[in-house]
């Protein structure tokens, strides 16, 4: 007699949503962040087409004179996310509004997303023509002694003060726009970086570069931020195929450095370096790295301050003076 066997069938289990959770750190601007996001809420559709989409953000620092969110937070909450994504989403939350989709949500999500600012006067990014200084702060307390670092590290959004870019201690007050290129002691022009950053990171007049290449230091080096973790979250990690420590590497002589800086962080091509006028773009150079930059720790050569000035140079002498929108990768 044969005996019938019954086939288990499994029902795939149907995905109640997916939760997209972003912190916009302090140095992260709002373009990076919308980009981000962005790309979050496209590959969310794609890994689980239809499924309702929760957005969550929080805030670091972006805080304005008066104590609230700065342009970037605010565009980034209210422009972006309720405005323009709040179609593709179910629910969205922030420290500003919770809101829900009053329509269905739509998953027909654009392939690309293009970011256009008002023509309203509105300053965006540095004015490579005018050599200026532009911190972050418009309006900067009058402060005439740094603050602590306590201070900072609660502005910053820490709950322990460690270097933003690899999370070791202790740290250093670092000027986001030095103090000799008109820096203020505010708390806003400050970061918090451990020695070996803070020797690194470039003295420039613009605060935005600045932190833009605090978002590219940490991408670089974000292994390092594993390596003083207790050992039993270093097994859970390597069990993940996450790195721990960054992979040593031979020195680059300076100017193949400054090189690698301005493709990864500026998005210079090949082409760029091979076909650039280097008479003129030397002498322009020259004068933006004696204008908009400074020395600190008496070292006369940064390769972050000098890929800055090489950028700004070129923007110059080919006359594009817009807000520069490169995500790292």
């Amino acid at each position: 007699m044969a005996k019938k066997t019954r086939q288990q069938t499994r029902k795939k289990k149907q995905i109640k949503g997916v939760a997209i959770y972003h912190d916009m750190k302090v140095y992260e601007n709002f373009e990076r962040c919308a980009l981000r996001i962005f790309e979050c809420v496209r590959q969310a559709e794609k890994s689980s087409p239809g499924a309702p989409r929760l957005l969550y953000i929080d805030i670091q620092g972006h805080r304005n004179e008066a104590g609230g969110f700065d342009h970037d937070a605010y565009e980034l909450i209210t422009n972006f996310a309720l405005e323009f994504l709040g179609d593709y989403l179910t629910e969205i939350n922030t420290p500003l509004y919770h809101a829900k989709n009053p329509g269905k949500q739509r998953n027909d999500i654009p392939d690309i997303l293009r970011i256009n600012h008002p023509d309203d006067g509105s300053k965006y990014g540095y004015d490579a023509r005018l050599l200026g200084v532009q911190p972050r702060e418009k309006k900067a307390a009058d402060r005439k002694t740094a603050p602590t670092v306590r201070a900072i590290a609660e502005y910053l959004g820490l709950d322990d003060a460690a270097c933003l870019v690899c999370w070791r201690k202790p740290v250093e007050r670092a000027h986001v726009v030095p103090s000799a290129l008109g820096g203020s002691m505010d708390v806003r022009n400050f970061a918090l970086l451990c020695p070996e950053h803070h020797a690194e990171a470039p003295d420039v007049a613009d605060a935005e570069s600045f932190w833009a290449w605090i978002d590219y230091a940490e991408l670089r080096d974000s292994p390092d931020k594993w390596v003083d973790a207790p050992d039993e979250v270093k097994g859970f990690l390597r069990k993940r195929n996450v790195q721990i420590g960054k992979e040593p590497r031979d020195p680059l002589p300076f100017f193949s450095a400054v090189k690698d800086e301005l493709r990864s962080l500026y998005g210079w091509t090949d082409r760029d370096l091979r076909e650039a006028d280097w008479p003129e773009l030397m002498d322009e150079f020259h004068r933006v790295l004696d204008t908009a930059t400074g020395r600190h720790f008496s070292i006369d050569k940064k390769v972050s301050t000098y890929a800055w000035a090489y950028d700004i140079a070129l923007r110059r002498i080919s006359g594009d003076n817009g807000r520069v929108v490169r995500d790292t990768p």
